[in-house]
């Protein structure tokens, strides 16, 4: 299969783009979203011995969600890394002491671009006071876990999933 051409169909927040895709004498039509490269990270409070999440509200579930902090590179990001340790500060409060890329991923690569930099972050100490960036919209309530609530959350937000997951079989 090859893309022959390519055709914005509408570029607002984010950007939805048909692609003319040739499989052999057939030529299909496909849309594909493409809201950009966007990182997260499961974030530990070595100091407290906690997990730190967000609860903030969701479009596609119409709902509050808990997940790990999370966001888009945004134009003045030199890198993933650079994103994930801004995204810390805005909605949890705290600098970075140590980051660890966790994987690279496309979370739906069916009908998305987006790139996903998944991270696990160790934090200390408080610098600020989180809760998200206002003039984004953002109201963002900061939810600490142990280990045994991690084990036992009902989590329904894939990237957070993930890094769960990662975070319980490295504890192995």
């Amino acid at each position: 299969m090859n893309v022959t051409d390519r055709k914005i169909l509408y570029d607002g927040h984010y950007k939805l783009t048909q692609l003319l895709v040739q499989d052999g004498n057939d030529q299909l039509k496909r849309e594909r979203f493409e809201p950009g490269q966007a990182v997260g990270a499961l974030v530990f409070d070595s100091r407290k011995q906690r997990y730190l999440f967000v609860r903030q509200f969701r479009v596609g579930p119409e709902a509050e969600v808990l997940e790990i902090p999370a966001g888009m590179l945004d134009a003045s990001d030199q890198s993933p890394e650079q994103a994930i340790r801004r995204e810390i500060e805005e909605e949890l409060g705290y600098k970075v002491n140590q980051l660890l890329p966790i994987t690279e991923c496309f979370p739906s690569p069916g009908n998305s671009a987006e790139k996903f930099y998944l991270y696990y972050a160790e934090v200390r100490e408080q610098s600020g006071p989180g809760g998200g960036v206002a003039d984004e919209h953002e109201q963002i309530e900061v939810v600490e876990l142990s280990r045994e609530q991690l084990a036992t959350e009902p989590w329904q937000d894939a990237k957070t999933l993930v890094a769960v997951q990662w975070e319980r079989l490295r504890q192995r």
